[in-house]
């Protein structure tokens, strides 16, 4: 701020004036908006997209003059890839990081109830992988089942089908679904209106949560037993030994959730704000 008498002094000052307080006002501005963007990054921000799986497999017959043994058997090699449509990110996801498990399930009357199942869990050492692949010896089709359970960050419920049915809802995160229940016990009123911490169940709050009046604090705990893991991506296949279909790939699309592109730019923009401090500091100086 310019002392008076040097106002007065030089006319011209009022355009430094001014300027400051345009400053003052894009610093206010952009504290603001720094504050804004930190709160919506605690929040998930995911958006739709489409993953393309591609399940193929190769057979190789027995060979009599084979020298080794697995080339005197005959096998089968099954396939399981994908990839993201559309994705523009410089770095590629890895086709394992969207499931928590994988299991194929094969014909249990040609491989046993010992060996039939094919499975694959995360851990938190798991090592992401491109595909899965799985080998067999056999020289008949077989019939398999895939079962792939979607990583959903956060952690996603199927909801119990009563409660489902009074919500609308099939699967959804912890959250979601309170925010559900509020909004039934809001639109329907029952909300003590003495007591405001409890509700007042109607017959459908009495028939799933078994009591005629609870708190509302009480609903995250109760919520425990109505939450069960959600429905596993189920694909039925025929691993075939044709060599007719050798080259013929099976092609399926299923909705993933992956992070919202704008995350990165607004986690971009804190770090671009982060020497804010500094400037303010040499402001201070000058």
């Amino acid at each position: 701020m310019l002392p008076p008498q040097i106002r007065e002094l030089v006319p011209e000052s009022q355009a430094y004036m001014d300027l400051l307080a345009f400053e003052r006002k894009l610093d206010q501005t952009i504290m603001r908006k720094r504050v804004d963007i930190q709160e919506a990054l605690k929040r998930p921000m995911k958006q739709k997209r489409k993953l393309r799986l591609y399940i193929s497999n190769t057979f190789n017959p027995a060979k009599s003059d084979a020298d080794d043994s697995d080339g005197s058997i005959a096998s089968w090699e099954l396939r399981v890839e994908g990839k993201l449509l559309d994705d523009l990110s410089k770095q590629k996801r890895k086709f394992s990081s969207f499931f928590k498990s994988l299991v194929i399930e094969l014909d249990k009357d040609l491989y046993g109830p010992d060996n039939h199942l094919v499975e694959w869990h995360r851990t938190p050492t798991t090592q992401e992988t491109d595909g899965f692949q799985v080998k067999r010896p056999g020289d008949v089709s077989v019939r398999c089942t895939l079962l792939l359970m979607l990583d959903y960050q956060p952690p996603q419920f199927k909801l119990d089908p009563r409660l489902a049915r009074l919500l609308g809802i099939h699967t959804q995160t912890r959250s979601a679904i309170i925010q559900a229940l509020w909004q039934y016990i809001k639109t329907n009123k029952l909300q003590d209106s003495h007591d405001k911490e409890y509700i007042n169940c109607d017959k459908y709050f009495q028939q799933i949560f078994d009591c005629p009046r609870l708190k509302f604090s009480e609903i995250p705990q109760r919520l425990t037993n109505l939450l069960l893991p959600p429905d596993p991506i189920v694909i039925n296949h025929i691993i075939s030994v044709d060599p007719n279909d050798q080259k013929k790939t099976a092609c399926y699309d299923i909705d993933v959730e992956v992070e919202d592109p704008l995350k990165g730019q607004m986690s971009s923009f804190l770090l671009s704000t982060a020497n804010q401090q500094e400037i303010t500091a040499l402001d201070n100086k000058v």
